[in-house]
């Protein structure tokens, strides 16, 4: 290096000041930059070394500053020396001139510049070599004479996106990594492990692109529910500029017109799908509370598409001012309605919560204007079976209150210290108690785990029993008359889990599965009623008035779709009624089949699709009228009233379809029978009825997602998500829903939402 008292100045416009005691600078405007192919060498025992395996070393009191803004060049087949330790003596390369035979090694080292990947060198003529791109098949200049004309341009070819064929291979594999950071020297200390960039043939280049990074961050924050603000968190800005320095960091505002330009881009997609499906759609509302005081109704679309499987989407959270006004959900169900184009198509409404009388009349007029109610509109309104479940629960665990404080505090006990979960365990080995339940603490927010918390602990009593006597701490048993009661308990908290518990496992439960599971809760309930048992009967009271006002609204919902089943048909209807109603059975047996048989009759005679077609169809296509089969038609020889005398003569002996699916034989009762797999298969033979299938077999039971069936408390809104705008909320919620069944086309060109 050069002494203290000399420095080199070069002729770019500032100077290079190298000491001692200094550091090597080069100004903010200007840098050196060394090929991939080719390094700087010193030829003593001080060498600085640039390669695509090596890195510049530097010693530990010295830094070198290059800027990023210029650059001195050196070619890629010719090394730079410096013949002493004070001078640093360029070569003709710096201007692309070849040096002389002298300063040239005696061996050309390997090109190993990664543009050499997509290029080859032609020899055009005497003294002229061009580069010639594989990919597209231009060629650029290369060496003419003693001149040489380097490759950045080569480079700028291939990373900036001019090469066609590159930019095809591109469009053709969206999943191809980003283009790398290229190598850039930093500001770290001189005792920095120095970085090695190691690359595969293989790898091609790939073109940066911002719009494509901002459409994946936006669906990264719809997919796992991350705050819009983390794009302006330091820790988040830091990793993406060391990931791809070139990416310019999006803001909130930015964020948030991206997400919800995704969520219009799946909206787009799903509308169609929405819009191709053969029968009407069913709606669920579920009201949200929030700490503002302000409502959300998410708004859930359940249909059966043209492949005969069910679907469910959600369709809208739409924020309600005054969530307990009688015009709340009539308002909200009006805009969904209009917002999908659904006016003509709404099928039934399913409430997580009874709606008053004031809000049925606000709503009935609402979808009579332009909706037909099917049935008069009996099928229209249903309430939630996971929240009637869960509101019987509630009552159960209210009842017995003190007693399950009691066995709370004893488990409490044993499951908050170490020694006295050994002592208790040692006492069940002890006294060879059977169970193989573990004690758990319940979360008071799921009934569910209060249920599973009686049932351990009733098994494990004996323990709790002789406890005291082994740990003198322990005051507290349960007494055996507490014990009863905790058995009492749990034999009704069986019955209502039993029944939710398959809405937990159950991807689409329908409404044949819950009419099994409320007659057995009725027929159960009736049976006990009139109990001696002061607390038996108190208890079951308050349970049945729950299950008989849900059986009211829903029955005959429940009761139709159990007529779809070919495994049961009108059978199990006749059966249960007769359980639950007694000598007043005959009666609301009557109610379901007159029912039916008018749904039928509204089917046969809706526009779409036409009996007759389906008929056709039925016969299998077989039923020709033109020339080729015969002819002409018989009635063009004067047999009109011949045609018509046949019509009322068979129609008196036809029977209907429904008629016909009633009285053919049950289907035998499999375990893992797809209905509507079912009725795929039958909807030639049964064209009306299978129609009506597909709308009745899509009414939901319940609002609650498998994750919620056992809430005890109505479902909030999370203090950040309230503090968002409606808009983005319900693009947040709705996007995240979509895209787990598949999104729509990914495009990079977002569409700009302006906050």
């Amino acid at each position: 290096m050069m002494s203290t008292e000399k420095c080199m100045s070069t002729e770019i416009e500032h100077a290079l000041t190298v000491s001692n005691d200094h550091m090597m600078v080069i100004s903010n405007d200007h840098a050196m930059v060394l090929s991939d192919e080719h390094m700087m060498v010193t030829p003593d025992e001080h060498a600085m070394v640039i390669s695509n395996d090596h890195a510049m070393v530097i010693s530990n009191d010295h830094a070198m500053v290059i800027s990023n803004d210029h650059a001195m060049a050196t070619s890629y087949e010719h090394t730079m020396a410096t013949p002493d330790e004070n001078k640093m003596i360029t070569t003709p390369e710096v201007n692309n001139e070849l040096p002389n035979a002298d300063t040239q090694p005696n061996k050309r080292r390997k090109k190993k510049s990664i543009v050499w990947e997509h290029f080859t060198i032609e020899t055009v003529s005497a003294g002229c070599r061009r580069a010639c791109c594989k990919q597209c098949k231009q060629s650029f200049a290369y060496s003419t004479g003693s001149k040489v004309a380097g490759t950045s341009h080569l480079k700028r070819h291939i990373a900036k996106g001019t090469c066609p064929a590159l930019l095809r291979n591109q469009a053709q594999n969206p999943s191809t990594p980003y283009t790398p950071r290229s190598r850039t020297v930093g500001t770290g200390s001189a005792t920095d492990t120095p970085k090695r960039r190691y690359r595969s043939p293989s790898t091609p280049y790939v073109l940066f692109d911002q719009d494509r990074c901002r459409n994946e961050i936006a669906r990264m924050i719809i997919m796992h529910d991350y705050p819009l603000h983390m794009v302006e968190h330091p820790g988040f800005i830091a990793f993406v500029q060391n990931l791809q320095p070139r990416f310019n960091m999006v803001s909130f505002n930015t964020v948030q017109g991206d997400c919800v330009a995704t969520y219009l881009m799946e909206k787009q997609s799903l509308m169609k799908f929405i819009e191709s499906m053969p029968g009407r759609i069913c709606l669920t509302l579920d009201m949200w509370t929030s700490t503002q005081t302000v409502g959300y109704v998410f708004i859930t679309g359940h249909f059966i598409d043209s492949d005969w499987k069910l679907n469910r989407r959600i369709l809208n959270v739409i924020m309600e001012p005054y969530p307990d006004s009688d015009s709340a959900l009539s308002h909200a169900v009006a805009a969904c309605l209009s917002d999908w184009s659904l006016e003509s198509k709404l099928f039934s409404l399913t409430f997580n919560q009874p709606m008053s009388v004031a809000a049925l009349e606000n709503l009935r007029p609402l979808l009579a204007i332009k909706n037909p109610l099917i049935l008069n509109g009996q099928l229209l309104v249903s309430n939630c079976i996971a929240r009637t479940l869960s509101s019987m629960a509630k009552d159960v665990l209210a009842a017995g209150q003190e007693i399950i404080k009691k066995i709370r505090d004893s488990v409490k006990y044993v499951k908050t210290s170490e020694a006295h979960e050994e002592k208790f365990l040692e006492l069940k080995q002890q006294l060879q108690v059977p169970s193989e339940r573990s004690l758990s603490l319940d979360d008071q927010t799921q009934w569910n785990t209060t249920y599973q918390m009686l049932v351990a602990a009733s098994e494990l009593k004996e323990v709790f029993s002789c406890l005291d006597t082994s740990d003198p701490d322990y005051k507290e048993a349960p007494s055996m008359e507490d014990w009863k009661q905790v058995e009492t308990l749990c034999t009704y908290l069986k019955l209502i889990f039993d029944a939710a518990n398959i809405l937990t496992f159950t991807t689409n439960p329908t409404a044949i599965t819950f009419f099994h599971e409320v007659w057995k809760i009725q027929t159960e309930l009736a049976r006990v009623v009139l109990s001696e048992d002061a607390f038996v009967s108190d208890l079951t009271k308050l349970m049945q008035e729950k299950v008989e006002k849900y059986w009211k609204d829903s029955s005959l919902v429940l009761a139709i779709a159990v007529v779809m089943d070919p495994r049961f048909k009108m059978k199990l209807v006749e059966f249960s009624f007769s359980k639950i109603y007694g000598d007043e059975a005959p009666t609301y047996i009557k109610i379901v089949d007159d029912g039916i048989h008018e749904l039928f009759h509204e089917y046969l005679t809706l526009p779409l699709p036409l009996t007759p077609t389906y008929a056709d169809e039925g016969n299998g296509g077989n039923m020709k009228t033109d020339e080729s089969q015969g002819g002409s038609l018989l009635s063009d020889n004067g047999l009109t009233d011949f045609d018509v005398y046949i019509m009322e003569t068979t129609s008196q002996q036809m029977k209907s379809e429904l008629d016909q699916y009633l009285e053919e034989s049950l289907l035998p009762r499999v375990q893992e029978f797809d209905v509507l797999g079912w009725w795929k298969l039958n909807k030639m033979k049964y064209p009306t009825l299978s129609k009506m299938a597909r709308d009745i077999l899509s009414i939901p039971v319940s609002t609650a997602g498998p994750d919620s069936v056992f809430d005890t408390t109505s479902k909030e809104m999370d203090r950040y998500r309230s503090s968002l705008r409606p808009e983005t909320v319900e693009a947040l919620i709705c996007a995240k829903d979509w895209m787990q069944y598949g999104s729509a086309e990914t495009s990079n060109a977002l569409v700009r939402m302006e906050y």
